[in-house]
């Protein structure tokens, strides 16, 4: 028998599969599949792990949730409550904050190849605008004059878990260069603007440290030539996001107190050494926190053997889970009844989709799987259902949230008539 360890919220039941103190077998039973499952425990956790970490090295301290990973307003409603900002990179994920709760002074929008029409919803919203361009500033100044401009710095060091998710750099379309930052902050000044921050954010999915260290370095000289040259002093110095998780057992873990240890540390030393008063600390995560609160269910409809590969053909495809398609990205996959069997086959697991590249996972060990069983997806709740799609016109999943040991359905499931929604038919 080989027993795999689980950690929380896994839960290991006589070699069947429970989430958050739930069968996931009796939750595909109720729900159905493909099915979305997150523990509303974890991401409380998840946010205060990494809060209390920061904030026992630096008090001045906010944490904005990079919605982009997970707009269910379920999970926007439980980060509000812990006290986390809103971090948006569209005009649709600031109107989602609104509407979960958020207060638009607690949302920083981030966004890029922004339309005029956004920068005057934005203004008219009071949300504070991260510039990313000087055409950006320039449009937006014509439109009205905000009491806060934060500027997006390229640091010229980035990062990531795959060059589309690298966001800092010489090749990256994001942020204004150093030559380019004086220019928007003395365009800001000149306009009247009242308050300043500033901002990077080098790419997602990073699980070493020595990047930021990198990037805080170059971005806190940066802060300082405007501090000196032009005599701003920042309300916020925003680090960004990007803390990433394992996905594989072979993963090293981003270390939560080495990285507040090291990067609050110097972030302390240099805002002190700099003169650059006290700016609240601002950080973006967004799949360190809902990650691996989630599970995605799929269930299996065949199994398929060809003279050359062994496929296990399940419900859920990249309209589902888009990430292994994109990105090659690996999620580990569990039978659900079957823990305790050992792996003795090697299988492609793929879906619905009518293309090639609609695999989830490849030469996966699996024990013997056989139509009906249940797998859960782990790690989905980042950039899972918030990536998914209606391809194939193929209706989206539903998602059930744990709350208190009981399942509540925050998401239903699309319906075929959902196909139908905003189309109008051209008349003969």
């Amino acid at each position: 028998m080989v027993k795999r360890k689980l950690c929380e919220p896994l839960e290991d039941h006589k070699g069947n599969l429970y989430f958050d103190g739930l069968s996931v077998e009796d939750l595909a039973k109720k729900y159905d599949t493909p099915l979305y499952v997150i523990s509303e425990k974890r991401i409380r956790e998840n946010y205060n792990r990494l809060y209390n970490a920061i904030v026992s090295k630096y008090k001045d301290v906010r944490i904005y949730y990079a919605c982009k990973a997970n707009t269910n307003l379920t999970v926007l409603k439980i980060l509000k409550s812990e006290g986390a900002y809103l971090d948006a990179v569209s005009t649709g994920e600031v109107f989602m904050g609104l509407n979960s709760g958020f207060s638009p002074e607690n949302i920083l929008f981030t966004g890029t190849s922004v339309r005029n029409d956004e920068l005057k919803f934005l203004i008219d919203t009071g949300i504070t605008v991260n510039i990313d361009s000087q055409s950006e500033l320039d449009r937006l100044l014509k439109i009205s004059v905000p009491p806060t401009i934060s500027v997006r710095v390229n640091p010229e060091i980035g990062a990531g878990h795959h060059e589309h998710c690298v966001t800092a750099g010489l090749q990256t379309k994001f942020g204004l260069w150093e030559n380019e930052v004086l220019k928007a902050y003395t365009t800001a000044k000149k306009a009247r603007v009242e308050r300043f921050g500033i901002h990077m954010h080098i790419g997602s999915g990073i699980l070493e440290i020595e990047p930021y260290i990198q990037a805080v370095e170059k971005l806190l000289s940066i802060a300082k030539r405007v501090h000196d040259e032009l005599g701003i002093v920042f309300d916020f110095i925003d680090l960004g996001g990007g803390l990433g998780v394992p996905y594989q057992s072979n993963d090293t873990e981003l270390n939560i107190p080495d990285f507040t240890s090291q990067v609050v540390s110097l972030f302390k030393s240099k805002v002190k050494e700099y003169h650059l008063g006290k700016p609240f600390l601002c950080i973006e995560p967004g799949r360190y926190l809902v990650c691996d609160a989630s599970v995605l269910l799929t269930t299996v409809n065949t199994v398929k053997v060809t003279p050359y590969r062994k496929f296990i053909c399940v419900d859920s495809g990249f309209n589902t889970l888009i990430r292994p398609a994109m990105y090659g990205s690996y999620h580990e996959i569990l039978v659900a009844n079957k823990l305790s069997r050992k792996k003795t086959e090697t299988f492609d697991v793929v879906g619905p989709i009518c293309e090639t590249g609609d695999v989830l996972a490849k030469n996966r060990e699996l024990p013997l799987v056989v139509e009906g069983d249940v797998l859960a997806i782990l790690n989905a709740g980042a950039y899972g259902f918030s990536m998914s799609s209606q391809y194939n016109s193929r209706p989206r999943a539903a998602e059930v949230m744990i709350r208190q040991g009981k399942p509540v359905l925050v998401r239903e499931r699309e319906q075929f008539q959902d196909l139908l929604t905003s189309q109008r038919v051209a008349q003969q």
